[in-house]
């Protein structure tokens, strides 16, 4: 069916096609026609050469971190994990990488330079996808979205054929505007310095949530740059409620203790991990988990975190929910950016997951309507019920399906959110 060289392939039917296909997500199910695992760049080429010519659709990902389950039986599963070159040119400050890499292997390799990518909460999920959907990083506030960052693409187009993308309108949908448009095998991006860096997380027992809340919101009022401020509601199975703060600061830990000097006074904490850190270590403040699971979220942006907000968050116990969690937006954010999304001016953003059921998804509606949303999501953080005009503008969405019919006319490529 595929005429690859060094590519692995599952038809069902075969032993490991269901595995093969599940993604990351397991509440996600992910109907397909085939999976493969794609060994070099040729060998995706000639995958939608072949899928073309078939009338079959391609979808890529590395391991499904956002799948959302819009495949169907005419719809190729192109797992891209085995293509995972990974250069450092710490003189020109710049990366390329392959499109399997993750985020954390990219991390570990500029830390040897004392640069650093701009990472996500997660070491797993792959650098070519969070670009795709924009990226919310730590370092967004001094750096802006983490597609600002990349400076080419090399692709597949829906002909097969290879091209190596630095402007133009294919360039602006890629950066930001999902899967929808080519097929990525790798990018080049630019790396930021990194000499010095303090986090990690404090928690505290939930008792003590209003006055966690309270620091919160005094630290994040007046926040510089170069700090980034993470608030966490948390009820895990079988554990007691508890409230957290995760924390970056791109300096010295002087700096980042008197910044930070409010937590200080607050009741003892269960637990303290700040610390100096390299920036391969960041994955280890949240602990999210590596391995597969099934999940349930939903993402707001919020246009402001008064009394009125905080005491919405407080109001009841965040179960069934797991977490509930607010990441201060902000400073370099807010500026111009020649990407889909464009300039990101809501302060905050409120994430809200939980394992799947009607329980979950019903707190999740309760919750986000009792805050203040601006109606808009970051495309990263879609979840499977959205649509990409839950995060574009009119104007926006229309220039896209324009750059879609021009490059994909025969709509080829099926990303996770279809434009």
């Amino acid at each position: 069916m595929f005429n690859v060289q060094n590519s692995r392939v599952w038809l069902p039917g075969d032993p490991g096609f269901d595995a093969a296909r599940r993604p990351w997500n397991l509440a996600v199910e992910q109907p397909v026609a085939a999976v493969v695992e794609a060994g070099d760049a040729g060998d995706v080429a000639a995958v939608v050469r072949s899928a073309r010519a078939a009338g079959l659709g391609v979808t890529a990902q590395p391991n499904g971190h956002g799948a959302t389950g819009r495949t169907d039986d005419g719809v190729v599963l192109l797992r891209t994990g085995r293509l995972d070159s990974l250069v450092v040119d710490p003189s020109a400050r710049r990366a390329r990488v392959g499109a399997g890499v993750p985020s954390g292997r990219l991390q570990a390799a500029a830390a040897a330079h004392g640069l650093t990518g701009l990472p996500g909460s997660s070491p797993v999920v792959s650098v070519t996808g969070v670009v795709l959907g924009g990226g919310v990083s730590w370092f967004g506030r001094a750096h802006g979205w983490v597609a600002d960052s990349v400076t080419a693409f090399d692709v597949v187009d829906a002909a097969g054929e290879h091209r190596h993308v630095t402007d133009g309108d294919l360039f602006w949908a890629l950066r930001g505007g999902g899967g929808d448009f080519a097929m990525v095998t790798g990018l080049e991006l630019a790396l930021h310095p990194a000499p010095r860096l303090y986090g990690g997380r404090v928690l505290w027992a939930a008792e003590h949530a209003p006055e966690v809340v309270d620091a919160f919101r005094r630290i994040t009022a007046d926040a510089p740059r170069e700090l980034t401020v993470w608030l966490d509601l948390l009820h895990f199975p079988g554990a007691a409620p508890m409230v957290a703060v995760d924390t970056t600061y791109l300096g010295g830990s002087a700096e980042a203790r008197d910044l930070l000097a409010s937590l200080d006074r607050l009741p003892r904490p269960l637990s303290d991990s700040r610390r100096v850190m390299r920036v391969s270590e960041l994955g280890g403040i949240t602990a999210e988990p590596t391995d597969p699971s099934p999940g349930l979220s939903r993402a707001e942006l919020l246009t402001e975190f008064t009394d009125t907000t905080a005491k919405a968050l407080l109001a009841d116990p965040i179960a069934p929910l797991m977490s509930v969690q607010v990441r201060h937006l902000g400073g370099a954010f807010t500026r111009a950016s020649d990407s889909p999304h464009g300039p990101l001016t809501e302060p905050y953003l409120v994430y809200l997951f939980g394992a799947p059921g009607d329980d979950v998804a019903l707190r999740q509606r309760d919750l986000a309507g009792a805050l203040p949303v601006s109606g808009r999501k970051p495309f990263t953080f879609l979840n499977p019920t959205e649509t990409a005009a839950d995060a574009f503008t009119p104007e926006v969405l229309a220039r896209l399906r324009d750059i879609k019919r021009h490059h994909d006319p025969a709509g080829v490529f099926r990303g996770n959110f279809p434009i």
